[in-house]
């Protein structure tokens, strides 16, 4: 029987990436997001591939109740999940403190920390309830450091820096994994949503070097994934060559 591995945030970037290196690696998926278009897509396409089993779920994290009811509603089969990816957030805005739109502020710390913790609420039980189960959640440089007009988007990815901490503790006696995995810059839609829409004011953040691709985050989750019963990998911060920490990166 295949091992199942469920996807947060899979409709592009790095939880596409990560659903079509799973799906190479033979595993079923549950694959969800807010765009049910782009996600019957990206599910679609890696079925017809990889010839693997593919359930979709469609639901904003930030909404706790459809969370817990459309996750709650999948057949028990989907519910063996082997390996969890958090990877669902976002940064909006890059305005400093006094500056900052409370919209901005709510939406990434709904979707970053409490939309995380909903989904891995339900998925640990279930990890519990089969004695088995690794838990990987995106988080960032930026849960790192601290940037000029980072302000709550680093403070939402220190959070889930904290929370992966914690989750390994309290998780151990159940032989649960938790690794975090902290980015720094990767060339996705991730600055056009930070922008809003604005292309061209997203573009710059790449120029003159070469940032990581969504594959490289893939496959760094997947070495996590793939290692030795007894080994975990507690953490992994992954920069492009070019940059040194989260305010410093060479351009050509």
């Amino acid at each position: 029987m295949a091992k199942i591995a469920l996807i947060t945030g899979a409709t592009a970037g790095i939880g596409e990436a990560t659903a079509e290196l799973f799906a190479r690696e033979g595993y079923d998926l549950v694959l969800t997001g807010r765009r049910k278009d782009r996600l019957d897509h990206v599910a679609h396409r890696l079925n017809k591939k990889y010839n693997v089993d593919i359930a979709t779920s469609s639901f904003d994290v930030r909404d706790r109740q459809e969370v817990v009811d459309t996750l709650n509603g999948l057949p028990e089969r989907w519910k063996k999940v082997n390996v969890l990816v958090n990877n669902a957030g976002l940064s909006q805005g890059l305005d400093p403190i006094d500056k900052g739109d409370y919209d901005d502020w709510d939406r990434m710390i709904d979707t970053n920390v409490k939309g995380l913790l909903y989904v891995s609420k339900i998925v640990a039980n279930w990890m519990i309830d089969h004695g088995h189960g690794h838990i990987i959640n995106l988080g960032s440089i930026a849960g790192k450091e601290v940037y000029a007009n980072g302000n709550v988007y680093c403070a939402s990815k220190h959070a889930v820096d904290a929370l992966s901490k914690a989750m390994r503790i309290d998780l151990l006696p159940h032989g649960i994994k938790v690794t975090a995995v902290h980015p720094g810059a990767v060339e996705t839609e991730f600055s056009i949503v930070r922008f809003k829409g604005d292309e061209k004011r997203a573009k710059k953040v790449y120029e003159g070097f070469d940032a990581l691709s969504a594959e490289d985050i893939a496959e760094t989750i997947w070495f996590a994934v793939s290692r030795p019963a007894h080994v975990n990998i507690n953490e992994l911060i992954v920069m492009p060559t070019a940059q040194a920490n989260a305010g410093t990166i060479f351009r050509k």
